[in-house]
């Protein structure tokens, strides 16, 4: 199931049309704060489908029964472009458990590149609900090998994937390879990938637009 969360206005596609700018992505910070704030709003929708409980509250004044999360999720981030929406995330789910793990694009001299899965930490993930959050959702290959590593011996019962910008075929990829079932929640979605396998017109590198260029390995 995909939810396009920019299909109706609302606050959250102001700030990614400020990620897109590039006079505004000079500004490091407010692109790091921007994609925290992405993330925020995403676990906030989320969190509408979300199995809940009534607990009794003790007010100063009497009891309120209060409706609140059943669980809380495990929201896992791929390094280092996921972080500030994970810390997004993480500010509403603020009691969840957290996943960390390295997939990146390791290129070869003739242009083609695979992906490449180095770091992984993770706890048990066996019937929880399961949010993987990356800003970018381009071939949607790296998304796949990420969730194929964290899930490879365990089986959440849900998976979300949080995404700033998607293309339209990194949707069709991770769907063919994980399931209708799968939950992908975009704040933007995009019709086409360059050859460079990059979002158009998406935004650019957004680990690099986040925390500066890194050498190409």
């Amino acid at each position: 199931m995909v939810h396009h969360l920019s299909e109706k206005h609302s606050l959250l596609s102001n700030w990614i049309a400020e990620l897109r700018d590039v006079q505004i992505q000079k500004d490091r910070m407010r692109f790091r704060r921007n994609i925290e704030r992405i993330g925020e709003v995403i676990a906030y929708e989320m969190s509408k489908q979300m199995a809940h409980k009534v607990a009794n509250t003790t007010t100063p004044l009497g009891i309120h029964a209060s409706k609140v999360l059943m669980e809380q999720p495990v929201i896992a981030t791929v390094l280092r472009a996921g972080l500030p929406m994970h810390q997004g995330m993480l500010n509403y789910f603020d009691k969840a458990d957290n996943a960390f793990i390295s997939a990146y694009r390791k290129h070869h001299p003739d242009g083609s590149f695979e992906i490449s899965v180095e770091y992984l930490s993770c706890p048990d993930l066996n019937n929880r609900i399961l949010i993987v959050a990356d800003p970018m959702l381009a071939t949607g290959a790296s998304l796949v090998e990420t969730i194929h590593a964290i899930t490879k011996t365990q089986k959440p019962k849900e998976i979300h994937i949080a995404v700033a910008i998607a293309s339209k075929k990194g949707i069709e990829t991770v769907q063919a390879a994980l399931g209708m079932d799968t939950s992908i929640w975009c704040g933007d979605i995009d019709d086409v990938l360059n050859d460079k396998s990059y979002i158009v017109p998406g935004l650019g590198d957004a680990g690099d637009l986040a925390y500066g260029t890194k050498m190409q390995s």
